[in-house]
């Protein structure tokens, strides 16, 4: 988006149109500013009002109502991270008993929003001035935030604060990357501000590399209903901790665990099969879970874990192991066919075979839905006819 563009998707006139717009279904949008126009409307002012009005839509799920007042373009509503998540960000610079946080990438201005909402003043850069533009807007109801049009390592020279956020960008022409040099800003440059406040705090992406992360900070990977967002890197007050932890939000339930990263043991399938959260398998946190549920990997080299007794836990799902079969397709449909099974749902850890491969060379055709897992065990490939806690 351009700044012309973003200026108009702020003003009076957009922001009343995009609001009446708001149950508009895409598939009615051509006709709906076909009759805009008629009535008068400029052309330009349609199509921003209509896109704002999609957009917030879009955005509903993952921000909620607020979306009704806010401005959006798509890279930013892309890049923009949930509510629930910026929440959990505010909550640390409060918990810090910071006054005054300096967000050095405010995109549109969701984490700057979050700690707003807590009272702390807040600086957002933003280094995009489209971008930087709807941020302002998105910010105005808070007297105490504003925001900053230019580059934000450079600009702290200028602003006193005592807690620093940052979310590098880590997305290019080619998709996201994983390289922390690759990040925009730098990542070393960004860790290297938690000698200078009282808090840091940096948002990553989840596959962050473990020796990425300084010795002296929280790591803490979030899950979202089984989706892993983020990986949270806290220096100073705003650090519980040192070292690795995984926070798995699944509806209004939150739940941590943390610890040292040592491997499990691996040893024998037994009746049951835990399949961990994401998060606590980007923590490196597998060992702590399965002392905690007296499990034991599958295989050294595989993230499943198994144990002899039902467990029940919100870091991993359990599976009751129903038959232990050869990796072999023919072998396979065999079973499933005297089963009567006609739907499989198939996850793969640790083959080369896809559930996409495997699903049509089955040719089921049964009444029943079945579970399989394609996996190793003691270092030979199986496949594993599995039933769902």
């Amino acid at each position: 988006m351009d700044p012309v563009t973003a200026r108009l998707t702020v003003s009076e006139a957009c922001l009343e149109l995009a609001a009446s717009l708001r149950d508009v279904a895409p598939r009615d949008a051509l006709a709906v500013s076909g009759r805009l126009r008629r009535e008068g409307h400029a052309p330009a002012l349609v199509a921003a009002a209509l896109t704002l009005a999609e957009l917030r839509e879009e955005a509903r799920p993952r921000l909620g109502d607020a979306v009704d007042a806010m401005a959006f373009h798509r890279a930013g509503l892309e890049q923009a991270s949930r509510a629930a998540v910026s929440r959990l960000h505010a909550a640390r610079f409060a918990e810090a008993h910071c006054r005054k946080v300096a967000d050095l990438t405010a995109g549109l201005g969701t984490d700057a929003m979050a700690i707003a909402r807590r009272g702390l003043g807040v600086v957002a850069f933003e280094a995009d001035e489209a971008t930087a533009v709807l941020a302002a807007h998105n910010l105005s109801p808070w007297p105490l935030a504003r925001v900053v049009h230019g580059d934000s390592l450079a600009g702290l020279a200028s602003v006193t604060v005592d807690g620093i956020f940052a979310d590098p960008a880590r997305r290019n022409a080619r998709g996201r990357r994983h390289d922390p040099a690759d990040y925009s800003p730098r990542l070393d440059a960004v860790l290297d501000l938690r000698h200078e406040v009282r808090a840091l705090g940096v948002k990553a992406g989840p596959a962050l590399p473990h020796e990425a992360i300084p010795e002296d900070m929280e790591a803490q990977w979030v899950s979202i209903d089984g989706d892993v967002v983020e990986v949270g890197l806290w220096a100073g007050d705003a650090a519980r901790r040192t070292g690795h932890a995984a926070l798995v939000i699944r509806g209004d339930e939150e739940h941590e665990i943390a610890g040292p990263t040592d491997r499990a043991g691996s040893g024998p399938l037994g009746e049951w099969l835990l399949e961990p959260d994401g998060a606590v398998i980007r923590a490196g946190l597998i060992g702590v879970l399965a002392d905690e549920l007296d499990a034991h990997l599958v295989d050294p080299s595989i993230a499943y874990l198994t144990a002899d007794v039902p467990v029940e836990t919100p870091f991993a799902r359990a599976y009751r192991v129903l038959e232990r079969l050869p990796l072999d397709v023919k072998a396979l449909a065999r079973e499933l066919r005297s089963r009567d099974v006609g739907t499989v749902d198939i996850k793969k850890r640790g083959v080369d075979l896809t559930p996409e491969q495997l699903r049509p060379r089955l040719r089921l055709k049964g009444s029943q839905r079945a579970t399989l897992v394609l996996t190793r065990l003691e270092g030979r490939h199986a496949a594993l006819l599995v039933e769902p806690a």
